[in-house]
C-alpha cells in the first residue's frame, strides 16, 4: 500500500513537472500559426537552380542582404556555372566578382577554397550531410542546414540567423545565446516538419513588428503571450 501511494505521488510530481513544458509548446505554437497566417506562402530568400548555387549564395548571403546577393549572382553564375570554374579561377578575379556583398576577400577564398574541396573530396558534387558541408570553407551548421533543407530537401536542423535569435529570445523560447543551443531548444518546442520554414517566419516578423534595437509590440498580434512585451513595452 505504502509502495502504491508513493508511485503516485512520484507520478503526480511527474506530470506536474512536464505540465509546464507542454504549456510552453502549446503557446509557442500558437505564436507560429499567428505568424504562418501574417507571412503565408513561405520561400528561400536567395536565387538559386541547383545546390551549387545555393551553396555559393549562402556564403555571399553573410553581412549581406538578399537583394544584393541575387544581384550579383545573376551574372556570377553564368561565369562560374559549376565548382570546377571557381576551383581554377584566379582568386584576385572571384574577388573581384563578389566584391558588391562585402567582406569580398574572406568570401573569395571560401568560395574558391569550397569549389576546390567539392572537386578533390566529393567528386564535384556538393555534400548532402551536416559533416559533409560543414567541413567545406566557409560553411557552418547554420549554412550547412539551409543547404541541406533547400537544396536536398532534408530537414535536420533550425536555421538560427539574427532575427531567429532576437525573436526566440524575445518570446522565451529560449534562454540562451549560443546559435547551437538555441536551436536545440527550438527543436524541443516544434515537431520536425515544421523546422524548415520556422526561420522565414520569425524573419518576417522580426523586419516588419519585432525589429532590433525596439519592437513595434503595440502592432504585434502576439504580444499578449510575448514575455517581453509585458516586461519591456515600446517606447512613445
Amino acid at each position: 500500500m505504502r509502495r502504491s501511494k508513493d508511485s503516485r505521488i512520484k507520478a503526480t510530481a511527474r506530470r506536474e513537472k512536464a505540465a509546464p513544458g507542454k504549456a510552453m509548446k502549446e503557446k509557442a505554437n500558437r505564436v507560429l500559426s499567428e505568424l504562418k497566417r501574417l507571412y503565408p506562402n513561405p520561400h528561400h530568400y536567395l536565387n538559386f537552380e541547383n545546390p551549387f548555387q545555393l551553396l555559393i549564395a549562402t556564403i555571399l548571403s553573410a553581412q549581406c542582404t538578399d537583394e544584393k546577393v541575387n544581384e550579383v549572382t545573376t551574372d556570377l553564375f553564368r561565369r562560374y556555372p559549376g565548382p570546377g570554374d571557381f576551383a581554377g579561377e584566379k582568386l584576385e578575379y572571384i574577388e573581384e566578382a563578389v566584391r558588391p556583398t562585402g567582406f569580398f576577400r574572406n568570401k573569395a577564398k571560401a568560395i574558391k577554397g569550397a569549389s576546390e574541396a567539392i572537386v578533390e573530396r566529393f567528386g564535384g558534387k556538393v555534400p548532402e550531410t551536416m559533416d559533409g558541408l560543414c567541413s567545406l570553407p566557409g560553411i557552418a551548421r547554420k549554412s550547412a542546414n539551409a543547404i541541406l533543407q533547400h537544396g536536398f530537401s532534408k530537414v535536420e536542423g533550425i536555421v538560427v540567423d539574427t532575427h531567429v535569435i532576437r525573436l526566440a529570445r524575445r518570446l522565451g523560447w529560449s534562454h540562451e545565446k549560443d546559435p547551437t543551443k538555441i536551436e536545440r531548444d527550438l527543436m524541443t518546442l516544434f515537431d520536425q516538419h515544421e523546422w524548415r520554414w520556422i526561420p522565414f517566419y520569425l524573419k518576417n516578423h522580426g523586419r516588419t513588428i519585432c525589429r532590433a534595437p525596439t519592437p513595434r509590440c503595440g502592432e504585434c498580434v502576439v504580444s499578449i503571450v510575448c514575455p517581453s512585451a509585458l516586461i519591456e513595452p515600446p517606447k512613445k
